[in-house]
């Protein structure tokens, strides 16, 4: 007995279903070898002219003024435009248009899903294209974060904004928190004001003392000369009597004088007030003995001294 009749299958038949399906395949591949080959070359044709045009509108963006996040991102974009109509064309000459809606379909569905599963990244992006368009802050710019990073921006991209801390370290800052929360912008203004804690003793002349720091102020070299010094005074402190220099200095990179300006007017300030014999006191404690207030150690001795209990005693004493 043959296999076909123990397994009670038709080999034979079997063998020529499959054997008709297979050349059936194989016509079909050969009748659209032709546009397969040449979708093949509209898909490698497409990524050269989309890579070139790339290249060409980066540069030629960049030179019409345009930010180079922004030329960047506008590239990228012509890009991804221009490689998707070409692989558009290319299933069209194959005949598959309803394979290409199938995609489309397909994509949107996948692109709703992902736009749930990383709604943070989604977030990081649309505010990555805000910051590139409306560029509150640019490469090169002092920003400090609402959660206190503070450095010059190194980079700007779609998902996060690289900061250059002054001690060295580099922080990546998501552009969501940047879009969402404040953040303080020291060079767009391209000017700062150095404030100057100081403190003189009660016993000074404070008119004086206002001369003298000002005239120290404005022999600081690298100080903004449009903007006259000015001092503020804030309080009486504990032992001495407060106030603040305002000195005003260029703030545009790569000129920052914020730190040699506020150096600078440092030491000119105590070289004036030693020049002056203006005291920047110590802290100073002021022992009380009295009940109500104002005596003096030797006063209450004194008065302890003169006492009548201690008259009485020494009455006692003489007898």
């Amino acid at each position: 007995m043959i296999t076909a009749q123990i397994l009670g299958y038709d080999t034979q038949g079997i063998f020529e279903k499959i054997t008709s399906k297979l050349s059936g395949w194989l016509d079909i591949i050969i009748e659209n070898l032709p546009n397969f080959v040449l979708a093949v070359i509209l898909v490698v044709f497409t990524i050269f002219i989309a890579k070139s045009i790339k290249r060409f509108s980066a540069t030629y963006i960049h030179k019409l003024g345009t930010n180079k996040t922004i030329a960047s991102f506008l590239s990228q974009l012509i890009f991804i435009a221009i490689l998707v109509f070409g692989i558009m064309m290319a299933l069209s000459v194959m005949d598959l248009s309803k394979t290409v809606s199938s995609i489309l379909a397909g994509l949107g569905i996948i692109g709703l899903a992902l736009g749930f599963a990383f709604q943070d990244t989604a977030a990081n992006f649309i505010a990555g294209i805000y910051i590139t368009f409306n560029q509150p802050y640019k490469l090169g710019d002092i920003i400090k974060t609402h959660n206190g990073h503070e450095g010059s921006v190194i980079e700007i991209n779609l998902r996060v904004t690289k900061i250059k801390t002054f001690n060295g370290p580099i922080v990546y800052v998501p552009n969501r928190y940047l879009f969402q929360e404040s953040f303080t912008n020291y060079t767009e203004f391209e000017q700062r004001r150095v404030q100057i804690q100081c403190g003189i003793s009660y016993g000074e002349d404070l008119e004086h003392v206002e001369k003298v720091a000002l005239e120290s102020a404005r022999t600081v070299s690298s100080r903004l000369e449009s903007e006259e010094p000015t001092i503020f005074w804030t309080g009486f402190g504990d032992s001495s009597i407060n106030f603040t220099l305002n000195i005003w200095c260029k703030f545009k990179a790569p000129n920052l004088d914020y730190i040699p300006v506020r150096n600078e007017a440092i030491i000119s300030l105590k070289k004036a007030f030693d020049k002056n014999d203006i005291m920047i006191p110590f802290p100073i404690r002021t022992l009380d003995f009295g009940i109500k207030g104002g005596t003096k150690l030797n006063q209450e001795l004194s008065g302890l001294s003169n006492s009548p209990q201690n008259g009485s005693s020494s009455n006692n004493n003489e007898s």
